[in-house]
């Protein structure tokens, strides 16, 4: 875990915890978030990156290989329980994640670099008051009437995330 505490997840769900005023369950697991069997027929409880239980809200940071191939990640030579390569699976768990989390009555917001102060390869700046302004208005109650926005190519069998506008 401890090259996770330095990475771009880690300072976004931190900014988060700053905006929410509560510290986030990091890589949480709930007991209705399940991976595919395996050969053993055992499930693993798929983690979402943070969970706030007093805000019924549940954040995903999603890097570049979330949206586009990058064969490091995806290992593509080399096949999951789900009989795919890892980024295809990656695109299935992050698909579920995107229907089950909603569907138990948790908002999910899907944060990415382009988001906030990115360079063009995804990577983030760390422009404190720059994305904590970008996540608080990522983090606002939604209203009845947001649009959707769709400025990021979104992978076959995902849906846009609803954002409020601003």
């Amino acid at each position: 875990m401890a090259a996770r505490e330095g990475s771009d997840e880690a300072y976004v769900v931190g900014l988060c915890d700053r905006i929410l005023g509560e510290s986030a369950l990091t890589q949480h697991r709930f007991e209705w978030l399940l991976g595919d069997a395996g050969s053993g027929g055992r499930r693993v409880r798929l983690p979402v990156d943070a969970y706030w239980p007093g805000h019924r809200l549940v954040v995903e940071y999603r890097e570049p290989q979330h949206d586009r191939p990058m064969p490091h990640f995806d290992k593509p030579d080399r096949l999951t329980v789900s009989g795919v390569h890892r980024g295809e699976q990656r695109a299935l768990y992050d698909a579920r994640r995107d229907e089950r989390v909603p569907a138990h009555g948790l908002r999910l917001v899907v944060v990415r670099p382009a988001d906030l102060d990115a360079d063009g390869r995804g990577r983030l700046r760390r422009n404190e008051e720059a994305d904590l302004a970008a996540l608080q208005r990522i983090l606002a109650p939604e209203s009845d009437e947001d649009p959707v926005t769709d400025d990021v190519p979104y992978p076959a069998g995902q849906p846009p995330v609803r954002r409020p506008a601003g």
